[in-house]
């Protein structure tokens, strides 16, 4: 079991403010599982216009939250760090599903569970919880793509 502070977590995403959506990594268990959080605060971007006078949280930055963090995942069980030239795409959904609002002060909390990870493809059992309530469940996919840098 490994657990990654922001500094370990800025190594297998290429992403940045605002758009990086995976505080720490709580728990990862390659070629398994992992937990990771996504502290939400007034000061995320998003709550300007989504929506001014009751801040939500949106749905795709919860599963975009959930495609960062089996990113990692996946890396990590495909061997560590990304090359440079390596994103991990987010390709797919199924069965997603929305039970309760995320908003500011809430803790996101992520979990992923590999189904299968095969030739850089790969699907994974997603639920995202604040407080011990699944707010999200989806199934999603990735898949490890060499870009042109």
């Amino acid at each position: 079991m490994e657990i990654m502070d922001i500094h370990e977590v800025l190594k297998y995403l290429p992403h940045r403010y605002p758009f990086l959506l995976v505080d720490r990594v709580l728990e990862c268990n390659v070629g398994k599982n992992l937990r990771a959080i996504k502290n939400i605060t007034v000061n995320e971007p998003c709550f300007q216009g989504h929506f001014p006078n009751y801040p939500v949280f949106p749905g795709v930055l919860v599963l975009e939250a959930m495609a960062q963090s089996l990113a990692i995942l996946a890396f990590a069980t495909s061997g560590g760090y990304p090359e440079d030239n390596k994103l991990y795409l987010f390709v797919g959904i199924d069965e997603a599903r929305f039970k309760k609002q995320v908003q500011p002060g809430d803790q996101l909390v992520i979990d992923i569970q590999l189904l299968r990870l095969k030739k850089g493809f790969g699907k994974f059992r997603c639920t995202a919880s604040v407080d011990g309530e699944v707010v999200c469940t989806a199934d999603l996919m990735g898949v490890e793509r060499e870009i042109n840098v």
